[in-house]
């Protein structure tokens, strides 16, 4: 069942191409349909799953003998919020996409296709086919962006393909070296993470953990490679930032704690302080920069190199504390999966606000608009849902990831937690004054386009397919923040096993 989730989407992209003539109503319903019954498939998942030690739903069949790498999937605690995850944002972006005219078959294509290797990255136990999907994605974004996106597409795209193409060379060099200290050699996950195939190699598993942290660090992204995702997400189309930003950075996050801990859990632990302090670093510049654009989705690029900042310190930390605070580690690691889903969710649904405040204003502007609020109360409404679950207010899903993180992190860190505390107030400011620019005060009377059924200046307010795209997004986000056990009971054991293999 496993495999019919993971490549249902691509069979549908295939089908889609390879019908000669098919209208735009079909190639619409066919792609929501889809991802809503790819949806129903993973909460058919998630209801079966007995959580445990080992894997679920785990099929490995022989694939490239010569090298031991074979077709090995599986889900864990740690991986399947975010096949959830995945699986829920692609279905927003198909619905919010209901009104796309331009060139819609292969756009559709493209995003089943998306789907499919994000998935594919989260099941993966098998190095070389975790590879192959992560390189996939990089392909399949780079053609959303340079097809669909703004002025400056093309440039963003080479930009952003290039720069994570490099990532994932460093990436593979990684695995090779695994593959080549593993006796015997392999390619799999799971029997890498048993063996610890580099302990006690001191320099040589140094360098290799460099390969993996840059290839990561590159796709999350951190500072100082985190470059590349402000022109992607300012260019790429409002759907595609919103699988940019809520997924595809996620596949290096993920990264981090299926690959680097538990495999290289000697060198993680002395290198546990660098990471922590490039979580930090990513934490406040990320806040920082954010506070000085003009550019709403600017702005919220730059956030997300501050939320994945929490993400780093926390796995940073938990590497610090596997050996002497089994319970902070646990709570780190919680803390940081949960991040993941709350960052995906919340991040996805600004960035499909992001969309609809360009297509009413033709500019991502701040100063080009004001009192938005008048003309269009469910635009503002959930756009300041959004606003306050990214500043990690209680009630929402930030609160109890960001509370896990420093409550985790703090005994490791205790300097680095206090610092990036800072972050929290500074994404408040840059959050609400960005609000207050946009939607409250006196209506601009320069905005580029205005509502024709308001006399005066305004703007028209969400659709209902916008609002169905984006409503069931927050509405999961506050079900996360007041009532969090289901979640962190699939992912506390998984932390729990992750601990074991790090403390080694």
């Amino acid at each position: 069942m496993l495999s019919i989730v993971v490549f249902l989407p691509l069979v549908a992209a295939a089908a889609l191409l390879a019908v000669p003539r098919v209208s735009d109503a079909v190639v619409r319903w066919t792609w929501i349909a889809v991802s809503a019954v790819d949806l129903g498939l993973v909460v058919v998942l998630w209801l079966g799953y007995e959580s445990g030690p080992g894997y679920a739903y785990e099929v490995n069949r022989r694939w490239i003998p010569s090298v031991s790498s074979g077709y090995h999937i599986g889900v864990d605690g740690l991986s399947l919020p975010l096949v959830a995850l995945t699986a829920v944002l692609f279905l927003a972006c198909a619905i919010y996409s209901f009104r796309q005219t331009d060139r819609l078959r292969s756009f559709a294509a493209l995003f089943l296709f998306l789907e499919t290797v994000c998935l594919g990255v989260f099941v993966s136990l098998d190095l070389i086919l975790f590879f192959v999907f992560f390189d996939l994605s990089i392909v399949g974004m780079y053609f959303v962006i340079a097809g669909w996106g703004h002025r400056n597409a093309a440039k963003a795209a080479l930009q952003f393909f290039l720069y994570t193409f490099v990532g994932s060379l460093a990436l593979l060099l990684g695995f090779i070296g695994l593959y080549l200290a593993a006796e015997p050699h392999t390619f799999d996950i799971v029997l890498l993470a048993e063996q610890n195939p580099l302990a006690g190699r001191g320099t040589i598993a140094a360098l290799v953990l460099l390969a993996l942290v840059v290839g990561l660090a590159i796709k999350t992204p951190t500072v100082p490679f985190h470059t590349w995702l402000p022109p992607a997400h300012t260019e790429a189309p409002a759907a595609g930032s919103a699988i940019l930003a809520g997924v595809l950075l996620k596949l290096g996050t993920y990264g981090f704690v299926r690959i680097a801990m538990p495999m290289l859990p000697e060198t993680w632990r002395s290198w546990g302080v660098a990471i922590v302090v490039v979580g930090v670093v990513s934490v406040l510049y990320g806040a920082l920069v954010a506070l000085a654009q003009k550019d709403f989705k600017r702005m919220i690029a730059y956030t997300s190199v501050n939320h994945m900042g929490y993400v780093i310190l926390a796995v940073g930390a938990a590497g610090l504390l596997s050996t002497s605070d089994e319970q902070a580690h646990d709570l780190a690691v919680t803390g940081a999966v949960t991040q993941m889903v709350s960052h995906g969710l919340i991040t996805g649904a600004l960035f499909l606000l992001a969309g609809v405040l360009y297509e009413r204003g033709g500019t991502y502007d701040l100063d080009s608009y004001g009192g938005l609020a008048g003309t269009a109360p469910r635009f503002a409404g959930l756009t300041a849902i959004a606003a306050f679950a990214s500043l990690g207010l209680p009630g929402f899903s930030g609160f109890i990831a960001e509370f896990q993180i420093f409550t985790g992190a703090l005994p490791g860190a205790p300097v680095a937690t206090a610092l990036a505390f800072l972050g929290i107030l500074v994404t408040a400011a840059l959050f609400l004054r960005a609000y207050q620019r946009v939607f409250l005060g006196p209506a601009n009377s320069r905005l580029p386009r205005s509502d024709p059924q308001t006399p005066g200046p305004g703007v028209a307010d969400l659709t209902a397919t916008e609002t169905l795209s984006i409503a069931p997004l927050m509405v999961l986000t506050i079900v996360l923040g007041l009532f969090p056990r289901f979640l962190l009971d699939l992912v506390e054991p998984a932390a729990n096993v992750l601990g074991t293999l790090v403390s080694r």
